[in-house]
């Protein structure tokens, strides 16, 4: 059976139910289809230490402050979870799961949602698909000849599986600092990096980035001086246990290795280093294998050049500030969900 709606939001994570709270205030008939069993979006997969940058207050989704967590001041993973299930039947948000979409594709007026499901012809789309489900390994030679476990970000649950065995962690952002210091107690971790890690002062979190990131937005958008942006601060927010760990001489960063062995890494000067596991903290790119059937999609914003049936949402900054985060999806989710009204004139 085929359905028809005025929208159809792609993934059930953070930005896709901030799509669906403004398409609701919109009064626009939706369906939000999520490849997940169970809500709660990436979070739900993520290692078991994770916390947020923020506090509860500032990562919260449109209309719904996020709760604190009793005796934390960075929620954990699972306090996420929570929030997001919560919001969701909050707002009786239209989730249909477990929901897997395959293509979208024109068909005359419409766009054709072909999911495992079913299909569904939708007015407008909005993916919000993320990147975690697209992460991305670096081709370093050798890699394939390697004997022990490799990972990624979105394998790592916690330090047991490695305990007492020398692990390569590979990464100089925030996951590969948080990994690096998880690991720092419990396992011999080498912690790699393409260049010296850069921590941003000890009292900066999310609040600070986030506010860093709005001023830099409104001086381009009003033709002043690109001030640069919270690449500019630095590449590591120095969380609790990342802190710790440092403060500790615990996070000894190591450069860039030449090639993987099969027993581990060796560096361009011939040095070497054995490892059970080599853990992955390489970053991720946009999960968008459903849109093929397009073509290219620039965007403008979060709408896609040449389409305004097609919204993106939640990938980073080139598709709204700050986008990919709990705080900052809120803002480019109401100017889609805006611009989706004005074109079916509602």
């Amino acid at each position: 059976m085929t359905r028809t709606v005025d929208a159809v939001v792609i993934g059930g994570g953070q930005a896709g139910l901030a799509a669906g709270y403004h398409l609701r205030r919109l009064g626009l008939d939706f369906v939000v289809l999520d490849a997940q069993a169970t809500p709660g979006g990436a979070w739900q997969h993520a290692w078991d230490s994770l916390r947020l940058f923020s506090p509860a207050a500032y990562s919260s989704l449109p209309g719904r402050l996020m709760p604190p967590q009793p005796g934390e001041t960075y929620p954990e993973a699972a306090h996420v979870v929570s929030y997001l299930t919560e919001y969701e039947q909050r707002y009786e948000l239209p989730v249909v799961r477990p929901v897997r979409v395959e293509a979208v594709h024109r068909d005359g007026g419409f766009l054709r949602v072909e999911a495992d499901a079913g299909t569904w012809r939708a007015r407008t789309v909005i993916s919000a698909t993320g990147t975690w489900w697209r992460p991305f390994v670096p081709a370093v030679p050798g890699r394939t000849g390697f004997k022990g476990a490799q990972l990624h970000t979105v394998e790592y649950r916690g330090p047991a599986e490695f305990a007492g065995q020398p692990v390569i962690v590979v990464g100089g952002g925030n996951s590969g600092a948080q990994i690096a210091a998880d690991l720092a107690y419990d396992t011999e971790p080498t912690w790699v990096t393409l260049r010296e890690p850069r921590y941003l002062a000890d009292e900066i979190d999310g609040r600070a980035l986030f506010d860093h990131a709005t001023a830099r937005r409104r001086a381009l958008d009003e033709g002043r001086t690109d001030t640069g942006g919270v690449a500019s601060l630095g590449d590591i927010v120095a969380v609790p246990p990342v802190r710790a760990a440092r403060d500790a001489g615990l996070l000894k960063p190591t450069p860039m290795f030449a090639r993987v062995t099969a027993t581990g890494v060796e560096w361009a000067d011939g040095t070497t280093a054995d490892a059970a596991a080599i853990i992955w903290c390489t970053g991720f790119r946009p999960a968008l294998s459903h849109l093929a059937p397009l073509g290219h999609i620039p965007t403008t914003g979060t709408q896609a050049v040449g389409e305004p049936r097609l919204h993106l949402l939640g990938y980073g900054d080139w598709t709204g500030l700050a986008s990919a985060t709990l705080i900052g999806v809120g803002r480019p989710a109401r100017e889609a969900a805006r611009q989706i009204a004005g074109l079916l004139g509602r």
